[in-house]
């Protein structure tokens, strides 16, 4: 009841919050994650068991590349707007349509692109130099093993994190041709929304 006019109260309905968690997104990406995580691992465990140290070192260049390129397109999914891909949707230019759900589920893409792929690239590259440091300082002194440590480690951290952030840069200003053309890459592979 309402003091002032002695009537019940209306109930009045509350605007679900734009913040809100959705638990079964957090719990998707969090499975798929693991899973995710435990291939690349095991993926990249068993390529540099058989292989020299060359080889070692692209799949460890190939691991912060990955990274690179998943960051850019999460950023450019969170910066595109969707109304350049309705044209070409209506015009059934191949890959629009998934370009439109890339840019309305920008929140689920970035978060998939930059957290789980970049963040488990990040990851396994930081074991992959730790298994190249290891084979290359087996014979050596242990002056020598610390300076060889310290420079892998620093190249591999530069190079991350100076690749991302020209990534950026380039994910801003060429948003939406990245994401017209990960959603031309997506219409050509078994993908449902």
């Amino acid at each position: 009841m309402d003091s002032d006019t002695g009537k019940p109260k209306k109930k009045t309905k509350q605007k679900q919050s734009g913040n809100s968690v959705n638990v079964r997104w957090i719990a998707t990406i969090s499975i798929t994650s693991f899973f995710l995580s435990v291939l690349m691992s095991y993926t990249s465990k068993r390529a540099l068991e058989s292989v020299g140290n060359i080889v070692a070192f692209v799949i460890l260049f190939a691991f912060i590349a990955l990274g690179i390129l998943f960051d850019i397109i999460g950023v450019a999914s969170t910066v595109a707007t969707e109304k350049r891909f309705h044209s070409m949707a209506a015009r059934r230019v191949k890959g629009a349509k998934q370009a439109i759900w890339i840019a309305r589920n920008a929140e689920k893409v970035g978060s998939f692109c930059n957290d789980v792929v970049g963040d488990i690239s990040g990851i396994i590259s930081g074991a992959t130099s730790a298994v190249i440091i290891t084979r290359l300082t087996q014979d050596g002194t242990d002056m020598r093993s610390v300076i060889l440590s310290l420079i892998i480690t620093g190249c591999v951290s530069s190079l991350t994190i100076g690749g991302k952030a020209i990534g950026k840069t380039f994910a801003i200003s060429h948003s939406e041709d990245i994401v017209f053309l990960t959603g031309r890459v997506l219409s050509v592979l078994p993908w449902k929304k």
